[in-house]
């Protein structure tokens, strides 16, 4: 069942539609739009509710019976995912709603969890993308005036905000809603990226809900370890203490006082040292013999943790003992997410001794092992590859075809799918070639529709962008230079980087589902971080193991939804800790 939803101030309007969009009932003002939805929802959890889709978040239905292509090309491979099994979950109501973002975090404050959803805007983003439109507008408004061949709006709200409040406007009319809904519906049928966008939908849900819920963090351990890493927390205007004696020693080192923030003060002042740099980089430094280079490394990592993770970054981000970022799905084109500050995707590893769980809580801390060459085993079905990848550690695995060297196998994989050129790359990716030819080929065809100007999809059909008119004119110029081999090496990671984002979507949907069924209100396990292939639940300390197993069924489920029928495993090494620090 599925219900659209407009929202207007506190209140709203209701209409239930078909799963083709087609209104299904009348539509229903309603003066309380949270407790219009909260008692729908709670109605439909029950047993007997209303029906909804076979498999939880719709991510376990087939993909409207499509197949996927070869990069850049048209040519089916192999039969697509197959539908979910009995970890299905129990029907319910699908929300069809302008933005998730927009709109769910007033649910949550207000207590209120919903199953699944359908989010228009997400939607309406791959829908684009896929029709090579990167860029356009993606409201409901916006989504309305192209069906209606109208003057397109710009977005209110730029890509990437996350609004508190649903913004009035003709996004929040249910007619515009309904509408909008009915048309993605008959292009995602076409198109095929029905599981794609089910998997965002739920992805919203996910990241709205990690907001709202928080990682764990210990102000008083943040600050325990800033204060030993560079002092006490300076006053407003002044470094710490230790960023302030390594520029001291930086400046007597190049004799001369300089800021140490500046790079044209360190160019310049190197070059009257006797030498000379190109930049300021970390890779730059560590090549120069000269004592203030290494002065300067130890300066640059510790103002790194202080802007990005200091005092400061904790008075912004972290609140009643949880540090609550905001997630924005879909953030790169790959299908991986950013953050709207507050750097979640990047915790340093010496600030995770501040991730505590609760008193008799624990933390589920899991990742998925060399996720990117299994995902390139299971795409191109090379049955050798994939044999190989079928173990736990791939690179062991293959050490045999290099010569017994785990190293080699890591590189040879590596170059193959980001394009490596230098060193033994050429010689590892020719013994790849002749031993593993499928996996071989699929990422140069993936590079060579990208010299050639064309995209190249996930294997949900997440599409990348176009090339753009300056880079055509570059190329042409170039005549096959580095502009045209720099979009071969951005499509041939693509495949393979944007089908790793999808299984990580489809994981996230299948765990969440998981963790729901575990239990609910103030004990239940909740996701409360997410970083590409990484995961942490905080979960009641005799709930743990459960959740353990929920992590490896949840790949599990994810690996034959997006895979198929495939012996590539795609392992997550979960373990149970009280600090994040200990789990690596």
């Amino acid at each position: 069942m599925r219900i659209a939803v407009g929202a207007v101030g506190e209140g709203g309007v209701l209409r239930p539609v078909a799963d083709d969009g087609t209104p299904a009932g009348p539509a229903e003002p309603v003066a309380d739009l949270v407790a219009a939805i909260a008692r729908r929802e709670a109605m439909a959890s029950r047993p007997g509710g209303a029906r909804g889709d076979a498999a939880g978040d719709d991510v376990a239905s087939r993909r409207g019976g499509d197949v996927p292509a070869r990069p850049g090309g048209d040519a089916p491979e192999r039969p697509g995912p197959t539908r979910g099994d009995a970890a299905s979950p129990p029907a319910g109501i699908r929300w069809v709603w302008p933005s998730t973002a927009g709109l769910y975090p007033r649910l949550l404050r207000a207590g209120v969890r919903v199953a699944r959803c359908h989010d228009l805007e997400l939607t309406e983003t791959l829908l684009l993308g896929h029709a090579g439109r990167f860029g356009e507008p993606r409201s409901v408004a916006a989504a309305l005036a192209r069906l209606r061949g109208d003057p397109v709006p710009e977005d209110p709200v730029a890509a990437g905000d996350l609004p508190t409040l649903f913004d009035e406007g003709p996004s929040d009319d249910i007619d515009a809603v309904v509408a909008v809904h009915a048309e993605q519906q008959r292009r995602v049928a076409e198109t095929g990226l029905r599981m794609l966008a089910a998997a965002e939908s739920a992805g919203a849900l996910a990241a709205a809900e990690m907001g709202h819920d928080g990682l764990p963090w210990r102000a008083d351990v943040h600050d325990a370890l800033l204060t030993g890493l560079m002092g006490p927390r300076p006053a407003p205007g002044l470094r710490p203490r230790e960023l302030q004696r390594l520029a001291d020693l930086i400046g007597e080192a190049l004799g001369r006082r300089i800021n140490p923030d500046s790079p044209s003060q360190i160019v310049k002042a190197f070059a009257q040292a006797g030498v000379q740099i190109s930049s300021t980089r970390s890779h730059v430094l560590r090549q120069v013999e000269h004592p203030a280079a290494r002065l300067l490394l130890e300066y640059k990592e510790l103002a790194r943790l202080y802007v990005a993770h200091g005092w400061s970054w904790a008075d912004t981000w972290v609140r009643d003992g949880r540090f609550r970022p905001e997630y924005v799905v879909g953030g790169v084109v790959s299908g991986r997410w950013a953050t709207n500050g507050g750097g979640a995707l990047q915790i340093p590893k010496v600030l995770r001794r501040a991730v505590v769980a609760d008193p008799g809580w624990r933390l589920v801390v899991a990742d998925a092992a060399q996720l990117e060459p299994r995902v390139l085993a299971a795409l191109a079905g090379d049955q050798a590859f994939a044999a190989a990848a079928g173990e736990n550690d791939l690179y062991s695995a293959l050490a045999g075809v290099f010569g017994g060297a785990r190293d080699k196998a890591k590189i040879a994989l590596l170059s193959a799918m980001y394009g490596g050129t230098s060193g033994e790359a050429p010689q590892l990716l020719a013994v790849m070639r002749r031993r593993f030819p499928a996996a071989y080929d699929y990422v140069e065809a993936a590079a060579r529709a990208g010299e050639a100007g064309r995209v190249v999809r996930s294997r949900l059909g997440r599409t990348c962008p176009p090339p753009s008119p300056e880079w055509r004119d570059l190329a042409v110029q170039d005549g096959g230079g580095s502009a045209v081999r720099s979009r071969g090496r951005f499509t041939r990671n693509f495949v393979v980087q944007a089908s790793a984002a999808d299984w990580a979507l489809v994981l996230l949907a299948a765990l969440r589902r998981r963790l729901t069924a575990l239990g609910s209100g103030g004990t239940a396990p909740r996701l409360v971080f997410f970083q590409h292939d990484e995961v942490i639940v905080h979960a009641p300390r005799e709930l743990a193991e459960a959740v353990i197993t929920a992590i490896r069924d949840s790949a599990a489920e994810a690996r034959r939804l997006v895979f198929g029928d495939t012996p590539v495993r795609f392992p997550m090494e979960a373990v149970a800790v009280e600090c994040y620090a200990d789990a690596k």
